[in-house]
This record gives structure tokens, sequence and C-alpha cells, in this order.
């Protein structure tokens, strides 16, 4: 047994309101800066929609994330050195500007200096990469709150799914999905990086690029099936969410954490196996997500504690990682799911499904709506969180309910219906997702510092693949 410390996120999509004040904040702070004026690492997304870039969950175009080929995993966009050799000079699988957006200001010099006219000026829009005048066709969230029907219709969930779903305007349905780099423990873009710029760091997980050592080749960004990794014009150089490791490394939260209105995300530690790493990565995808659950290792665990330690893992880190909200959302109660795990890249952020208005009317006597009954489609958050597999979604949406019912009985000194948890499991869900304090939901060491990054071989290694320039 091999214990890593992983730094975590949790996001509670029932309390996400929309605003995006995290990609404001996240922008302002990492990526405002000429060669990055398209770039988002953190954005909030409506689904059902396309996204930003388009279609990035369409890995049949993108060739994202990995495969199992003949019983070993493999880059869905290529293992073999000799075709990746070819592809440093042309790479058909790279999104283009217009798959994100082209950025745009405003000219507002023609509203300051302009002559007195008969009519009211208007400032055009112009472009921040050409300086010319341009129309806009698409934005990061041009789908912001259902704006563009058409193209929700053309999700590849809806696809995935297998069954009509209407989405006539009486039937419509939606949620926010707010995503970043996942800092995954089998991450793609590490073992598809020709020159070892990017690496997972060895004390906590997280996955950054090296600027000094990048070569500008490109393959990390069809690689990642997220698309959170980008390519900056001016510096030729990628560019990644680095899940705000100087604040980290202080014991802060990140920054789209810290600036969330609704208190949606929950950052903490988690300790897992790294020997089972590529065994949960290669099984059966609908299997995926609890193979990962399975390897994370509970905190508590005196033999755990003791391998950790051996391990040369902080009693910083153990004793957090003891207080972690994030185990306790995903391991105990079985809250949070992973995006997409059939993408193999096993994510360390988190999503606990939305809760969506009722469709249908109720019996007054029932407590626990059935999760059919729910506007958004069981079927969707499934193809979204759990390959496919309803199970996991409807056991996460039932204990929401649960938790609700739990507290609702209170609320009215009613007899609240048999459930399968005790109470006081309920009041410590609810404490914790509804009125938890900012030390609650952050957990995180302070001090710890980047002591080495002689595990990017290693990491790259142990995907079933080693980088065709090395490491």
């Amino acid at each position: 047994m091999r214990i890593k410390a992983q730094v975590s996120m949790v996001m509670n999509l029932d309390k996400c309101l929309g605003c995006h004040t995290c990609s404001i904040t996240c922008k302002n702070v990492w990526t405002n800066r000429p060669g990055a004026e398209y770039m988002y690492f953190n954005n909030v997304e409506t689904k059902p929609g396309i996204g930003y870039p388009k279609n990035w969950e369409d890995q049949e175009k993108w060739k994202g994330g990995w495969k199992v080929e003949n019983g070993e995993l493999a880059l869905r966009s290529g293992s073999n050195k000799a075709i990746r050799l070819l592809k440093l000079f042309y790479h058909p699988d790279q999104p283009e500007l217009d798959d994100y957006y082209e950025p745009w200001t405003y000219d507002y010099e023609t509203l300051i200096h302009t002559k007195r006219k008969n009519h009211q000026p208007v400032a055009r829009p112009r472009s921040l990469i050409t300086q010319k005048r341009m129309d806009i066709k698409w934005g990061p969230n041009w789908e912001d709150d259902l704006a563009s029907p058409e193209t929700s219709r053309q999700d590849v969930n809806l696809k995935n799914m297998g069954q009509k779903i209407a989405v006539e305007y009486q039937d419509l349905f939606m949620k926010y999905l707010p995503r970043l780099c996942n800092h995954c423990l089998n991450p793609a873009c590490v073992a598809a990086c020709p020159s070892g710029a990017i690496y997972k760091r060895d004390e906590d997980g997280v996955v950054l690029i090296s600027q000094d050592v990048c070569r500008g080749w490109r393959h990390c960004v069809p690689a990642c099936p997220y698309k959170k990794i980008y390519y900056n014009w001016k510096t030729n150089k990628a560019e990644k969410c680095v899940f705000c490791y100087p604040r980290v490394e202080d014991g802060l939260p990140t920054v789209c954490t810290d600036t969330c209105p609704g208190r949606i995300r929950y950052n903490g530690i988690l300790l897992y196996d790294m020997d089972r790493v590529t065994e949960a990565a290669s099984a059966e995808e609908k299997d995926v997500y609890r193979k990962v659950k399975d390897i994370i290792l509970d905190p508590k665990d005196p033999e755990v504690q003791k391998a950790a330690k051996e391990a040369g893992i902080p009693d910083a880190f153990i004793h957090a990682a003891e207080r972690s909200p994030i185990y306790k959302i995903v391991k105990e109660w079985d809250l949070a799911l992973p995006l997409h795990p059939e993408f193999r890249t096993l994510p360390m952020v988190w999503y606990i499904p939305p809760l969506s208005p009722i469709i249908k009317e109720v019996e007054a006597a029932t407590y626990l709506p059935d999760a059919e009954e729910m506007r958004i489609p069981v079927a969707y958050l499934a193809s979204l969180f759990s390959a496919g597999d309803e199970g996991p979604v409807r056991q996460s949406l039932a204990r929401l309910l649960e938790i609700r019912t739990y507290m609702r009985s209170k609320l009215t000194e009613e007899e609240p219906p048999k459930l399968p948890l005790a109470g006081d499991q309920y009041e410590a869900m609810y404490r914790l997702l509804a009125i938890a304090k900012r030390k609650d939901r952050i957990v995180l060491p302070a001090g710890i510092q980047d002591k080495s990054h002689e595990d990017r071989r290693f990491l790259q290694g142990s995907a079933g693949y080693s980088c065709p320039g090395g490491c």
C-alpha cells in the first residue's frame, strides 16, 4: 500500500446560484494578461448545453482521456510513439479559438471622444486578438440560463441517454455546472506531455505545468477530456488551473471557494492508495466510480495513519484528513460523485447532484418523492456523474431527500417516517451542507511547501504509458 495525500474539492450543485462570481475572481487572479484572454480556468455552464469549449464532452471528436486496449490503459489520443511524434507537427484533435470564443472588448473611445451628433454613439465590439471590429457569435457562458435552447438539444449527454428527452418549453430543465481542473489521480495530460512539463505534486496531488520545461507541443490540450488546459498564444506555453496552490500551501482555500456567494465549495485532504490507481482506472466504465471510492482510505484508521507516516506524509496532512469534509461527503455519506468517471482520469473534484422541482403533485402523506418526480431526469444526471449508472445518483438524491424529510419533521414536530440512518447523522449532514462555517468547509494544512518533483516519472509510468520525450 503506497499512501498519498490529495487536495480535493466538493461542490454542492443544489446551492449553486449561477452567478459566475467564481469565474470572474479566478480570471482576475490568474488569467488577466495578454495571451490568456480566452481562458477561464473556472467556468460555470448551464446544462443541458454544449459547454465551453463547444462539445467538450464528445470524446469521439476530441479523443480525450483514457481507454482500455488489450487489457491495458491507453490514451484515446494515441499511445503509439511514432504517431505521437508525427502529431508534434500537426494534431487534428486540437480545439480552435472558435470552439472556445473570440474574446472582445468594446470601443469605449467612440463614446468618450465622438463629437455631438443627432444619434447616440455606439460602442461596437472589437476583438482582443486582432483589434478589429467583430460580430459576437459565441461566449464562455453563451448558454447561460437556457438562453440557447437549440444548442441545448445538442448536449452529448442527451444522446448518451438512449432515450428521447423532451426539451420543449414546458418540459425544460436546467442545472448549473461549475468546472475547473480536476487534478486527477490518473491525469491524461501528464502522460501525453512529450517534454514532461506537466507533473503531479508528490505532497498534495496538485497538477502543475512547468513554464520553463513546456515547449508548446499542445499534446496536453486534446488529452485532457475536460479541456481545462489552454494554450497561451503570446508565450507559446500551456496553462491550466493550479488549484491556487500558493494559497493552499498556507492553509487558505482556492479563490473560487473563498468568493463563492452560495458557499457551495468544500476543500480538504483525502488519503488514497497509489498502488491501486491503475486498477481503478482500468475497471468497467460503470465500476470506475466505485473503484475510486475503494482506494480512498479512512484517515482515522490507525493502520492507515501508520502507513501514511511511513510514506512520509506530514502529521499536519493526516490531522487535516481526519477532519476533512471531503471524506465525509464522498465516502461516509455517499453524497458526491465525480464528473464523467468513464474518462478514467479519476477526477478529484466531486459534485453533489442537484435536487430539482417536483414535476407532479405528491400526496400529502408522502415524505419522500421518487427520483422520477424530479424535473431533471435521473438518466441525465447519471450520464454526467456515474457513466450512465443510475444507482449512485438515485442513492445520492435519496439521501438528500432523507435529510430534508428529517429536518422538516423536527421543524413541524411531526413523527418522521422510518429512515435508514440515525437522526444525529442527518443532523451532521445538515450542519455541513446547509449551515457550516468556513472552518468546517475548508480544512487544509498550512506551511507545507513543495519538497520534490521526483514523482513525475512514476506517475506517467503508472498509467501504463511513458511519454515519448521522457520525463
